[in-house]
């Protein structure tokens, strides 16, 4: 069983700036893994924002956030980041972590590929 906790949403004004935090247990990211991070808006589906290949180094982003967002990982404290930049209201939506043994540069950006999930974490930007 791998446990994802997110942390760091909260409101914002468009163009300002939040970083998302995904602490991973047991599971060690200096083995390979992938981790994404989606998000969610009312009335959406949930949709792929980026992914990291843990112990790899491969990242991937939506074209929706590309330029604006960064993820990256932390293997001593086992936890992977995702730094969003220049916020815009349509950011706004809930964001969680995911988790899966089986990494593929096609199938990050899919729901269905991935084991485990967080709790989410709410990212509320304003205009």
């Amino acid at each position: 069983q791998v446990q994802l906790v997110e942390s760091g949403g909260g409101s914002v004004q468009a163009g300002g700036s939040l970083r998302l935090s995904c602490a991973v247990s047991p599971f060690s990211l200096s083995s390979l893994s992938m981790m994404g991070w989606f998000r969610q808006a009312p009335g959406k589906e949930r949709e792929g924002v980026a992914a990291i290949f843990t112990g790899g180094g491969s990242i991937y982003y939506d074209d929706s956030v590309k330029g604006r967002f960064t993820i990256s990982q932390d293997s001593v404290k086992n936890t992977v980041y995702l730094q969003m930049n220049s916020l815009k209201p349509e950011d706004t939506a809930m964001y969680y972590c995911a988790w899966t043994s089986e990494v593929g540069r096609d199938s990050w950006r899919f729901r269905s590929s991935y084991q485990y999930w967080g709790q989410g974490t709410q990212v509320t930007v304003s205009s």
